[in-house]
């Protein structure tokens, strides 16, 4: 379909925030999955006095927000790259529903950041302790380097002498830090209860973020309506000369190689020369 720049412009705008959606939602399912399912990790699902606890719970949220960001990335690439309304309403209808649900969560680990705080400490703690008890496990190593670089912290002491994840640590940026580097549980609980609005500015522009693409993904499918109602036209650009006597014209121009044969008479038929089927 032709669009216009506008819709040009918005389709790929949501290429490219669906191929980001993409890789976070596979991240995020991938390390759900990891944590669910490993063998070091998987007893922890099977005991019921840890079944609220915060370990279980975030992955929990991990699995079914990659599932859902990967839902939300299949209708949109769909919609944008074949240009398919109907797709592009149900992407707008999930974005719409996940941007409220970023600002719900914003406000509550605003409101409540001392319990959240405390929540996303203790996960850190478990996850902490699977890595020392398994001796090193890859997926949660990856993550605890992911965390410790993100905060600049090292494992739940900071000391370097004693830390049993000190491979995972940042590197330290001062003389001192090579002895001592903050302790991620404290990093944590001190970023939600000092830095609340730091904490909630980041939900605030994700939800930023994905009410863009609802707008992007609208434009896009008005721009749709729009060429496929509009009237295609045809410009003429070379007038054909018309012919002021196409009779005279054809039989002037019209040449037999034979001459006229004589006409044939054919017998008139009667009911006598009729041929009668046999039965």
């Amino acid at each position: 379909m032709a669009l216009d720049g506008c819709g040009v412009f918005c389709k790929y705008v949501l290429v490219v925030f669906n191929l980001i959606f993409a890789v976070l939602g596979f991240a995020f399912l991938g390390l759900g999955l990891w944590l669910r399912f490993s063998a070091s990790t998987k007893g922890i699902f099977e005991i019921d006095v840890l079944q609220s606890g915060a370990f279980v719970i975030g992955v929990t949220v991990l699995i079914v927000l990659g599932l859902m960001m990967l839902v939300v990335v299949m209708f949109g690439d769909y919609g944008a790259c074949s240009e398919k309304r109907c797709a592009l309403q149900v992407f707008s209808a999930l974005v719409t529903i996940l941007a409220v649900a970023e600002g719900v969560v914003g406000f509550l680990a605003y409101s409540k950041r001392d319990e959240v705080g405390q929540s996303v400490a203790e996960f850190y703690n478990t996850m902490y302790v699977l890595y020392v008890n398994n001796g090193g496990d890859p997926a949660i190593g990856i993550t605890l380097t992911f965390i410790h670089n993100m905060l600049h912290c090292c494992g739940v002491t900071g000391i370097a002498v004693i830390e049993m994840a000190q491979s995972t640590c940042p590197k330290p940026d001062g003389f001192f830090e090579h002895i001592k580097m903050p302790s991620c549980p404290g990093v944590i609980t001190d970023v939600f209860d000092s830095k609340g609005a730091l904490v909630m500015g980041v939900f605030v522009g994700t939800g930023a973020l994905l009410i863009v693409a609802l707008i992007c993904s609208s434009i896009l499918s008005h721009s749709i309506r729009s060429s496929v109602s509009s009237p295609q036209y045809i410009v003429l650009t070379q007038s054909t000369p018309v012919l002021t006597n196409p009779q005279h014209e054809l039989l002037s121009t019209t040449s037999y190689p034979y001459p006229d044969p004589d006409p044939v008479v054919f017998p008139p038929l009667t009911v006598a020369n009729i041929p009668v089927a046999q039965a």
